[in-house]
């Protein structure tokens, strides 16, 4: 059983991995089975398709990518100083990125939603549910600094939204221009889409 799960592990770090860097269309199970070390045969075991690794893929990385939006934009710092963290965690993944790789992968989620929305209706619908689940996550945020005087918008979904498309777009613009400058916008342009008070928000040491 250890072993069978090791092989399955194997294939979706190998599939991310190569997802990342080359985008999914030009992939091929013989080579993911390649990069992974595993026979081709071990493959159609846990996957009945690409498609159906690519879905777990997104899955699983979506996982372990909300825990750590969780973590921080459920802190008990407040609110508006939560976003500013998750701005500051994204630079820094993406700085780490470059140093390691020396380039920007960007983001896979908005990656693939450009790649495949009109391919697969699956992974299509599959993005289209972690990004109402971001903008669920922004959204309880932005209330509770509605509701303590420190953001003024007229409609929380709606502002929610136009947060994590920004946060989207200067992710993609990080990787066309392949330099982590873009992100350094993401809470001044935060701040504007919400009317917040920059006063209510100390700056990070």
């Amino acid at each position: 059983m250890g072993r069978t799960s090791d092989a399955r592990e194997k294939i979706l770090d190998a599939a991310q991995s190569l997802i990342e860097l080359r985008g999914y269309s030009a992939l091929g199970v013989a080579e993911i089975c390649k990069t992974a070390g595993v026979p081709k045969g071990s493959f159609y075991y846990f996957f009945e398709s690409k498609e159906a690794l690519a879905l777990t893929v997104i899955d699983e990385h979506w996982a372990a990518e909300r825990r750590d939006w969780t973590r921080i934009l459920k802190s008990d710092t407040e609110p508006l100083q939560r976003l500013r963290q998750l701005f500051e965690a994204t630079e820094a993944e993406h700085r780490a990125g470059r140093e390691n790789r020396g380039s920007i992968a960007g983001c896979m989620l908005g990656n693939l939603s450009l790649e495949m929305c009109n391919q697969s209706e699956a992974v299509r619908d599959r993005l289209k549910e972690i990004f109402e689940d971001q903008v669920d996550l922004i959204e309880a945020v932005v209330a509770e600094a509605q509701s303590r005087g420190e953001a003024a918008v007229s409609d929380t979904r709606e502002s929610a939204r136009a947060v994590v498309a920004q946060l989207e777009g200067q992710v993609l613009f990080a990787k066309l221009y392949n330099t982590t400058a873009p992100l350094g916008a993401l809470w001044a342009n935060c701040q504007a889409l919400l009317n917040a008070r920059p006063a209510s928000v100390p700056a990070t040491p």
